[in-house]
């Protein structure tokens, strides 16, 4: 983090090898945590073949130099460098070393001087984070954020709830209610016969996203139509979306109905539908009730009780539902007016959609290394915060991904896991959430309309799409539309709607 205020005094400071600190006796010398790797601008970001050694590069977060002396909090590798004293196991961040012992005309504050002067609040911060729980007394409890892309809440339950078939069969095939074709099991990241299997490779920009939870297939065994070759059907799920239980009991939002799976909402155009928990758009599987018009992703459906987040270590979060309590979630700083959770000790919330939707290491084009989730203000950042995808500015506050080897920033919302990278964002939705607004939409679909000759494609807008041919009125930006790709006919998603279908 930079403090940006032009009346901080904070002077010139550069990195030395030796600083002297009016908190300590002694000089401290600057240490690194990991090796300099300065980006090179010559770099393509094209170069498709570097994944392997890309991952090598990268630095495991859970390095680091000790506890910071000043803040109380860890030095971890992602600070790059610290401030030591070897022979008193003495450490500052950089950050923290540098902050002036006298802030004039602070904005809170301007009539007189702030002092840096140690505060009683660190020395009771160990009540705050001491782990509330006990391991064995919760042994599935879930652990957020999720790893990576290729895991997710739905995953795991199924995974408890099922014999998922891994290595033991090479091909089998099903008949599932959810689609008018057999579905055959690919086991093997091959060839088969004449057919190559292929996973989600968003550097590649290979996009195989699951029909269910529209989430990343980047492991097998996973099911596929096996009409794709001659009807073009890409109908494709993970296993254990194809093994999801036909219905669900007493659901804690919704409990005085059935919720039916329903592989699409039939009475939302293009079965695209509205989470009643999460609030983003979907137009995966669902459980539903038609009777009310209550529809939830299949994700949403398995939300736990509780969890732990490494966002706020140690201490359990309860799941809570709508209410009148205003209160702010500590990840995209909105008000929790759907479901999210909470930590009754501290007061912290989250919405559901930050807690489980953003992973903790994810992959994108505008970096060649993996960006990770941060929760606050990096420490020895060298400039001002902004994304390097939007090209906006980033509050650090606010959760964001990171890159510690090239230095970039990105904001959350403007980190779409599917490998449609031309795809543009709603600027005004990332100032107002942390997850991609389309995370679970699967984009690509084709329609036919009367009075055109082509299909239109079912997509995102992007910048210059110009106007809706049905109601004149401007196509704006990161909203979904309908497209022809061969000409210049473009429809507004609720245009489309009203429209006869062929």
């Amino acid at each position: 983090m930079v403090a940006s205020h032009e009346n901080q005094n904070l002077g010139a400071y550069v990195a030395k090898d030796e600083f002297k600190h009016f908190s300590h006796d002694h000089s401290l010398c600057l240490v690194y945590l990991q090796q300099q790797n300065p980006k090179n601008e010559n770099d393509s970001d094209e170069d498709e073949d570097r994944d392997e050694e890309v991952e090598k590069e990268f630095v495991e977060e859970n390095l680091h130099g000790g506890e910071c002396n000043m803040c109380k909090e860890q030095i971890l590798s992602f600070d790059v460098c610290h401030y030591y004293c070897k022979p008193c196991d003495y450490s500052l961040h950089k950050f923290c070393a540098e902050l002036p012992e006298i802030f004039q005309n602070h904005p809170l504050h301007p009539q007189h001087e702030l002092s840096l002067v140690e505060s009683d609040y660190y020395s009771n911060i160990s009540g705050k984070i001491h782990k509330n729980f006990k391991d064995d007394e919760h042994p599935n409890l879930l652990h957020c954020p999720f790893d990576n892309e290729g895991d997710n809440l739905l995953r795991r339950h199924m995974s408890g709830k099922i014999e998922l078939t891994g290595k033991q069969h090479d091909a089998d095939t099903l008949n599932h209610s959810c689609h008018h074709h057999p579905l055959i099991l690919f086991n093997k990241q091959t060839s088969d016969g004449e057919k190559t299997v292929s996973l989600h490779n968003p550097m590649k920009k290979i996009q195989q996203l699951c029909d269910g939870c529209v989430k990343p297939i980047t492991t097998v065994p996973f099911y596929e139509c096996n009409r794709q070759a001659d009807e073009q059907c890409c109908f494709i799920l993970h296993e254990w979306c194809a093994k999801l239980p036909l219905k669900l009991q007493d659901y804690t939002g919704h409990p005085e109905h059935t919720l039916f799976l329903l592989p699409k909402v039939p009475s939302k155009f293009f079965s695209v539908f509205t989470c009643a928990i999460c609030d983003l758009p979907s137009n995966g599987f669902a459980y539903g009730c038609m009777m009310c018009e209550f529809y939830i992703d299949i994700n949403c459906a398995f939300i736990p009780e509780e969890i732990i987040h490494d966002a706020h270590p140690g201490h359990l979060l309860y799941k809570i539902c709508p209410s009148n309590l205003v209160e702010l979630c500590n990840a995209c700083f909105t008000y929790i007016d759907r479901w999210g959770f909470r930590c009754p000790s501290c007061d912290f919330y989250i919405h559901v959609g930050c807690a489980l939707l953003l992973y903790r290491v994810i992959k994108h084009k505008c970096d060649k290394h993996p960006l990770s989730l941060r929760y606050e203000p990096m420490e020895n950042h060298i400039s001002d915060y902004f994304c390097e995808i939007c090209e906006d500015k980033l509050n650090p506050w606010k959760w964001f991904y990171h890159c510690t080897t090239c230095r970039q920033s990105t904001h959350t919302a403007c980190v779409p896991l599917i490998a449609q990278y031309e795809q543009a964002t709603d600027p005004m939705k990332i100032f107002m959430t942390c997850v991609y607004q389309f995370l679970n939409v699967k984009f690509g679909e084709t329609l036919k309309i009367k009075g055109h000759p082509h299909r239109l494609t079912f997509v995102q807008g992007i910048p210059n799409d110009g106007t809706c041919f049905e109601c004149g009125d401007p196509l704006f930006e990161g909203n979904m539309i309908f497209k022809c790709l061969e000409c210049e006919f473009r429809l507004h998603y609720e245009c489309a709607s009203s429209l006869t279908i062929d």
